[in-house]
């Protein structure tokens, strides 16, 4: 898809205040990015939120995300046939399209390569390093650049070289069966390699902050398999430590009804977690207008707090019924018990929690028309960070990239007869 070039670029939105004019934390970072799909490229973007330039540097054919348009029966295309996975993996990013194994190719690459803060790869460990984009060749052009990469599995071990999408990071980590269920479930969709481009906008954070400190560039690595453990750090010391499974049944029986799920009269669901339970037990109990229950001792033990059986969910089950779930949560609000609605995704760009805290922005999105944007999940008091700018089409600023790097209007105009850029 070429990009019209009077198509506009900054994403605009409509509950704009002080903070969005602000510098952002990371303004004058520089970040050049060699990657594909979402866990490595999802860091830029990240990177992007909080305001470092960053430039993706794409090869002739192009990232693959660019025309991933379909997973199983999501259909994943804008209405212009542009993927949706693309924009939010290549938001804030500039775009030149440059075929680094060509001699000329990798001299332009290695000049952004000298005045940049972090490089950042996805590819395998043996694709990095015969291309030379490892970090002992990346540190000889420019020694004080972070290096950050991203693997399936580690960089080292059997399968230090094998690729991986964000699943099979799930099903090696025991993350398919933390929901409970006797058969594996795979999380949808992209969840672990969000959770990865996290990691490691986390590690090259950490990266600078040493440099600044301490003087030191380096490397920093994370995997889908590392990512997917650290997510799952207390389910893995209570394995490790206490020699069991952490992962309860999926069956309700198996929860304490202080900690599960109900359905309301109008077919709508509730999710309540209270702790310590002896606290929370009388009060739920008279919200729900049967307060015997929590002097009923088949239902509650000597604590004070709920005794888990089929009869007791059963019992509630019936009690939820009588009331649709914007009634029962009036009540739970105004005794200050702990529910929340279950809701889909589709329903969060509704939700009024959501739109008070910018969690989603209302804004005029290049491409996609009006829509409702995922917003920076953590608050700054000075200034706004998140997304500013649509995907770049490939190639969209490999003019104004080769001009700041000082080639004048012939030498683009050989490069791109050559086919070196595009």
């Amino acid at each position: 898809m070429s990009q019209n070039k009077e198509e506009p670029m900054e994403v605009r939105y409509h509950d704009k205040d002080s903070r969005d004019d602000a510098p952002l934390p990371l303004e004058g970072i520089k970040v050049v990015e060699y990657g594909v799909f979402h866990a490595g490229p999802g860091c830029g973007a990240i990177l992007g939120d909080l305001g470092a330039e960053v430039i993706k540097v794409e090869d002739p054919v192009g990232d693959g995300i660019r025309y991933w348009t379909k997973v199983g029966a999501v259909d994943m295309a804008a209405s212009d046939g542009r993927s949706v996975t693309f924009e939010v993996s290549n938001r804030n990013k500039k775009n030149i399209c440059l075929d680094i194994n060509t001699d000329r190719g990798r001299e332009i690459f290695n000049r952004l390569i000298r005045d940049a803060d972090v490089f950042m790869i996805n590819l395998r460990k043996s694709t990095t390093q015969k291309m030379n984009l490892d970090y002992a060749s990346i540190s000889a052009v420019n020694s004080r650049i972070i290096h950050a990469s991203v693997s399936g599995y580690g960089q080292e071990g059997p399968l230090q070289d094998i690729g991986a999408f964000d699943p099979l990071g799930q099903a090696c980590s025991g993350m398919m069966f933390t929901t409970g269920g006797e058969l594996p479930a795979m999380l949808h969709i992209g969840l672990l390699d969000q959770a990865t481009a996290i990691t490691l906008s986390h590690a090259v954070l950490a990266a600078l902050l040493a440099r600044e400190r301490q003087g030191v560039s380096q490397e920093v690595h994370v995997s889908l398999y590392s990512s997917s453990l650290w997510l799952q750090h207390i389910n893995l010391m209570l394995a490790n430590t206490l020699k069991i499974d952490p992962c309860v049944p999926s069956e309700r029986s198996h929860h304490s009804p202080l900690r599960n799920v109900f359905c309301c009269g109008d077919g709508q669901w509730v999710m309540c977690t209270h702790h310590p339970e002896e606290k929370y037990w009388e009060p739920f109990c008279r919200v729900m207008g049967a307060p015997e229950i929590a002097r009923d001792p088949r239902f509650t033990n000597e604590k004070g707090g709920p005794i888990t059986s089929d009869e007791l969910i059963s019992l509630l089950d019936e009690l939820f019924t009588t009331r649709s779930r914007d009634e029962w949560m009036v009540d739970f609000m105004a005794a200050k018990l702990m529910f929340a609605p279950i809701q889909k995704v589709m329903d969060v760009e509704n939700d009024i929690q959501a739109k008070a805290n910018g969690y989603v922005r209302p804004a005029q999105y290049p491409g996609l028309g009006e829509i409702n944007v995922p917003g920076y999940p953590a608050r700054f008091g000075k200034c706004r960070p998140g997304t500013r700018t649509r995907g770049a089409d490939k190639g969209a600023h490999s003019d104004d990239i080769l001009r700041g790097l000082g080639y004048d209007p012939q030498d683009i105009a050989a490069l791109k007869g050559k086919g070196i850029v595009r």
